[in-house]
């Protein structure tokens, strides 16, 4: 017997829960691409994604993912030939380099492992080893979201103004934007690049190159740029049409629109800090799990709290036992865990990995079912795990909130 019926609830690392209120945004006749509504709604869209990343730069918009803004943040700031520096801390920055590579950049790498985030202080030896300043950019990501690791992206960026190199500081926020805090321009990012499907809780479809003035300058030194990709069009546009290059993703943007608006009136550092006390839980519940697995057995990828992802947590598990508690979560209880993905370059597909995403559209109730879903299905299979997980997630969740009659319900 199965009792995957109702509501099915997904924790994957993205793309996340979509809102009843982006989807009924969406669920709606073709709009006028010419002018009107959707002229004025990508204006406004514009300005708050910019007011959320922390910047008063310049956005640029494509209809694609993730993959594609690594590309255009590259071609529109670098030559074939340009030697970059990447920082790797899992799959996706070993993506984003390769990326380079194929672009014909000549690619450095840092590689810090799958389990921890990278060192600003070894950046900044590194920077100041390069004295005749070969490097033209470095890469990170904020997030990896195969590994969960954290990456300071505050002490990368002081680190590289600490070594006085001129490379661009290119970060990817994919999968930490709106989940994780981003000062885009205080920081010192001079290209930050995110996606719509995660913390921006809208189905996959639209990513995003924001830019700083060293960028845009980087950029107008290129004499040719990809048409699709160019920035330039992107960030001015005179004509509507201009902003994605041709026809606008209609309907993703009346979702994005609904979902940047629910996102204002709950507060972006009210949302940040209920992403740190839901992780938190996940965290609680995930030690818990790991205290009674014994060697080889369930634990976290990253020991450290303080660098794990508030927005996804991954687990390691014995040799497939990874896949049989997704495959039963998913069949047996219809909650979808997200995937081991491989944790860095040439890893095999990982049946020994899961993965709890955290992110977007998500509260208490939501999420302490799915924990508790995973701990029925470790006791189920059989996998060895420790105790107390559920109460030590509760208690988490108790010790964060208000007592009775002293939280925004009792001001009503």
């Amino acid at each position: 017997m199965s009792l995957a019926f109702g509501r099915p609830i997904r924790v994957m690392p993205g793309p996340s829960h979509l809102p009843d209120r982006v989807l009924n945004a969406m669920h709606r006749e073709a709009p006028n691409i010419y002018e009107g509504e959707l002229v004025g709604i990508t204006d406004t869209i514009r300005r708050d994604l910019c007011a959320l990343a922390g910047t008063d730069g310049a956005l640029a918009m494509y209809i694609a993912n993730g993959h594609a803004a690594w590309e255009a943040a590259l071609v529109n700031t670098l030559a074939p030939g340009d030697r970059v520096l990447a920082l790797v801390t899992g799959r996706f920055g070993h993506g984003w380099a390769q990326t380079a590579r194929d672009l014909g950049l000549d690619v450095a790498t840092m590689d810090f492992g799958t389990d921890r985030a990278a060192d600003p202080a070894r950046l900044e030896a590194r920077l100041r080893a390069d004295r005749g300043h070969a490097l033209r950019a470095v890469l990170t990501v904020q997030t990896d979201t195969a590994t969960s690791v954290n990456n300071d992206v505050e002490a990368l960026g002081a680190a590289l103004r600490a070594a006085g190199h001129p490379a661009l500081y290119m970060v990817d926020s994919i999968a930490s934007f709106c989940c994780a805090p981003m000062r885009m321009d205080a920081w010192g990012i001079d290209v930050l690049l995110t996606a719509c499907q995660k913390g921006l809780m809208t189905p996959p479809g639209i990513s995003f190159t924001f830019a700083g003035p060293r960028a845009r300058q980087a950029r107008r030194r290129l004499q040719r740029v990809s048409p699709y990709f160019d920035w330039l069009p992107r960030f001015d546009p005179q004509l509507y049409y201009q902003n994605f290059h041709g026809t606008a993703p209609t309907h993703h943007l009346f979702g994005l629109r609904a979902a940047l608006d629910m996102i204002l009136e709950e507060g972006i550092d009210n949302v940040l800090a209920r992403h740190a006390v839901l992780a938190r839980c996940v965290w609680a519940a995930a030690e818990a799990w790991a205290g009674g697995a014994g060697a080889g057995g369930l634990r976290l990828n990253v020991a450290a709290r303080a660098q794990r992802s508030v927005a996804v947590t991954t687990l390691l598990t014995g040799p497939g036992d990874g896949a049989r508690l997704r495959r039963w979560c998913e069949d047996e209880a219809g909650l979808t865990l997200g995937a081991g993905l491989p944790l860095g370059a040439g890893m095999a597909h990982g049946d020994g990995v899961f993965r709890i995403g955290h992110m977007g559209h998500l509260n208490p109730p939501m999420l302490l079912g799915a924990l508790a879903t995973v701990d029925a299905g470790l006791k189920a299979l059989g996998i060895a795990h420790g105790d107390g997980a559920l109460r030590l997630a509760a208690e988490t969740l108790a010790d964060a909130l208000p007592a009775a009659g002293t939280g925004a319900a009792a001001a009503e």
